[in-house]
C-alpha cells in the first residue's frame, strides 16, 4: 500500500512540474514562478490549519515546525542542490542579484519577526505572543509579503527577470507560447495534482509518524518530512531551471516559496488561533535560531556577486543536512 502511494505521489509531482511549467511559459517570469509558489503554499496552509483543528498532539507547534523546515529546506536544501547541480553541468551560474537580494531581506525580517521575536517577548510564558502580539505579527507577515509581491511583479518586475545573455542561449525561450485553452486546462490540472500531493502526503503522515517513533526520533522530524513532501514540486520544478542554466527562475522559485511559507500561513493561523481560542507557539529553540542566521548570513553571501559555483551549493547543503541531523539527534 505504501509502495502504490509513494508511485501516486511521483507522478502527482511530475505531473504539477509539467502544468507548472507550461502555466510559466506563458505568463513569463516572474508571475509563472509565482504560480506554483503560491499554490502549493496555499494547499500547505489548508493542510496545517486541518491539523490544528483536529487538535492532534503538538498541534500548537505544528505551524512553526512547517514553516521552519519550508525555510531550511528551501534556502538550503533546495538552493544549495540547484547550484551544485547548474554548476556541475556548466561550471558557474550567473544571475541577477537585485530580486534575490530583496528577497532574502524580506525572508530575514518575516522569520525574526514571527520565529525568533516570539522567544525573547515576555507579555506571555514560554515562546508564545500574546493575542495583540499575534494579531500584530500576522498583519505584519501579510503586509510584507503583500510588498514583495508589488515589487516581484509591477514596480520591479526586470529585477526577476533572466539577463538578455541567458535568455540568448535558452531554446525554451525562444519556443512558442502554449495557446489559452491549454494554460487554462494546465492551471485546473495543476490545482488538482497539488490536491493529491498534499492528499497523498498525508495518507503516508502515519507510516511516516509509525516510523518516526520506531527510530525513537523527535517527532519535529514529521513536520520535516511532511513539508519536503509538499514541497516537491517547487523543487523539482528548480531543479530543472538550474540543470538548464536558468537559475534566475530556480531563485525565484525557492526564495519565492520561501516567502509565500512564512507571508500566507502566519497570518493564517493567527487568525486561527485567535478565532478559536487555540494555543499557538511560533518561538524556535537556541540551536535552530543559530541555524536560521547562519542560513540568511550565508544567503547573503551566496547571493552577493551574481555568480554562483559548486562551493557555494556544498556550503548550502552541509547547512541544511546539519539542520536534519540536529533535529534526528538534537
Amino acid at each position: 500500500m505504501i509502495f502504490v502511494l509513494i508511485t501516486l505521489l511521483v507522478g502527482s509531482i511530475i505531473a504539477a512540474v509539467h502544468y507548472a511549467e507550461v502555466i510559466a511559459h506563458k505568463l513569463g517570469e516572474p508571475y509563472g514562478t509565482l504560480v506554483l509558489a503560491v499554490s502549493v503554499t496555499v494547499i500547505e496552509v489548508a493542510l496545517i490549519v486541518a491539523m490544528m483543528l483536529s487538535g492532534s498532539d503538538g498541534a500548537a507547534y505544528i505551524a512553526r515546525d512547517a514553516v521552519f523546515a519550508a525555510i531550511m529546506i528551501v534556502v538550503n536544501g533546495v538552493v544549495g542542490l540547484c547550484i551544485f547541480i547548474g554548476g556541475l553541468n556548466h561550471r558557474e551560474l550567473g544571475f541577477r542579484i537585485e530580486g534575490p537580494n530583496s528577497a532574502i531581506a524580506v525572508l530575514a525580517a518575516l522569520a525574526t519577526l514571527t520565529l525568533v521575536l516570539p522567544v525573547f517577548t515576555i507579555s506571555s510564558p514560554g515562546p508564545t505572543f500574546t493575542v495583540s502580539q499575534l494579531a500584530f505579527a500576522g498583519v505584519s507577515s501579510l503586509v510584507l509579503y503583500g510588498a514583495f509581491i508589488f515589487f516581484q511583479t509591477v514596480s520591479h518586475r526586470d529585477y526577476f527577470l533572466p539577463h538578455q545573455s541567458d535568455l540568448k542561449t535558452n531554446a525554451e525561450a525562444h519556443a512558442e507560447p502554449p495557446s489559452r485553452n491549454k494554460t487554462i486546462w494546465s492551471a485546473v490540472l495543476l490545482f488538482i495534482a497539488l490536491i493529491f500531493v498534499v492528499g497523498l502526503a498525508k495518507a503516508l503522515s502515519p507510516s511516516i509518524e509509525a516510523g518516526v517513533k520506531a527510530l525513537g526520533a523527535p517527532k519535529t522530524i514529521v513536520g520535516i518530512v511532511i513539508a519536503a513532501l509538499v514541497l516537491m514540486p517547487e523543487s523539482v520544478a528548480a531543479l530543472r531551471a538550474a540543470r538548464a542554466n536558468r537559475l534566475q527562475t530556480s531563485f525565484n522559485l525557492a526564495l519565492g516559496s520561501a516567502l509565500a511559507s512564512i507571508g500566507l500561513t502566519i497570518p493564517t493561523v493567527a487568525i486561527i488561533s485567535i478565532y478559536f481560542g487555540l494555543p499557538l507557539s511560533l518561538g524556535i529553540g537556541p540551536v535552530n535560531m543559530v541555524l536560521l542566521i547562519l542560513t540568511l548570513f550565508v544567503g547573503l553571501i551566496t547571493l552577493a556577486l551574481g555568480k554562483t559555483t559548486i562551493l557555494q551549493g556544498i556550503v548550502h547543503l552541509i547547512i541544511f543536512f546539519t539542520y536534519l541531523f540536529i533535529s534526528l539527534i538534537p
